[in-house]
């Protein structure tokens, strides 16, 4: 049977291809806690897109004669204190939280990644200056920092979501410089140089997709981090900005209708089951994609 040609240079028999993927769907298959976290996440993804077939009602529309409604057959998560069908708005919410995790992970990885590839790279004064920044960055607890990045630029979710990028880029910079650092040592990467690759060359073909693996386990548990600042933000006034549907602006209404539980508590749920579905699939995925635990598990 022929092969595939990788990079001009090396056949890899279509056999073995086979069976690498064989090995990994049994891998994939004996992960709870992959397909557990692609359960809950695939759940929430499927609710956010068909939420305007599913919901009942606008999640704006007030029906003020069935304010504070307890969860029954016409609402089925209650109403809030304006009417608002909290199921609806639940549903809503997910279309605005779920792009907030992933939308700030995305550019957190981008920046983060590729300072620390620069600084692991490059070394001397700039890598002492990106590492500096990263301390000083770290040397404030996350949510503090970003409340008052987001009080100085002003409430809504664009700020927060800005605030979120300042505040976690340092975790994927120190991450990568790391991997960086290792990798470069290694004789593979060695062997290019002497044979005349450029630095750029081996940092873009050689080092960086291997240390991809790791960046996608920690961007997966971080989509879940960052909906949960978000919400926090929208919590404390600084985020979402009413009417909108953000999960965290609706907690934060329910602060003082402790009888109407039902106003934050499926808000609350819907936070709750979405960060850990993240966290299971960032979970799943380090125990896929790392050898070591790979062979612990046969």
């Amino acid at each position: 049977m022929s092969g595939l040609t990788v990079s001009g240079e090396q056949r890899i028999p279509i056999e073995s291809l086979l069976e690498r993927g064989q090995s990994w769907l049994q891998d994939l298959h004996r992960s709870s806690a992959f397909l557990i976290g692609v359960l809950l996440i695939g759940t929430w993804v499927l609710l956010a897109l068909l939420a305007p077939m599913i919901a009942p009602y606008s999640p704006t529309e007030q029906h003020l004669t069935d304010r504070l409604s307890p969860p029954n057959s016409k609402y089925l998560f209650g109403t809030d204190e304006l009417g608002r069908d909290v199921f609806s708005r639940v549903l809503y919410g997910a279309r605005i939280s779920l792009p907030i995790g992933f939308g700030v992970v995305i550019l957190t990885a981008w920046l983060g990644t590729t300072l620390g590839a620069i600084a692991g790279f490059a070394g001397g004064l700039v890598d002492e200056f990106i590492m500096r920044l990263c301390d000083a960055v770290l040397a404030f607890p996350s949510l503090i920092l970003a409340m008052a990045i987001t009080a100085a630029l002003g409430p809504g979710l664009s700020n927060a979501m800005l605030a979120i990028v300042l505040v976690l880029w340092p975790e994927y910079a120190r991450l990568m410089r790391g991997q960086v650092l290792y990798l470069r040592e290694l004789e593979y990467v060695t062997a290019a140089r002497a044979i005349g690759a450029s630095e750029m060359r081996i940092l873009w073909r050689h080092i960086l997709p291997n240390a991809f693996t790791v960046i996608l386990v920690k961007t997966s548990l971080d989509v879940g981090n960052a909906i949960l600042l978000a919400a926090a933000l929208s919590f404390v006034g600084l985020g979402a900005v009413p009417p909108m549907p953000e999960w965290g602006a609706m907690i934060a209404a329910a602060r003082q209708k402790f009888f109407e539980w039902w106003i934050g508590t499926f808000p609350g749920l819907a936070i709750l089951t979405t960060v850990i579905g993240f966290n299971f699939l960032g979970d799943g995925l380090r125990d896929l994609l790392d050898p070591r635990v790979r062979r612990m598990q046969r």
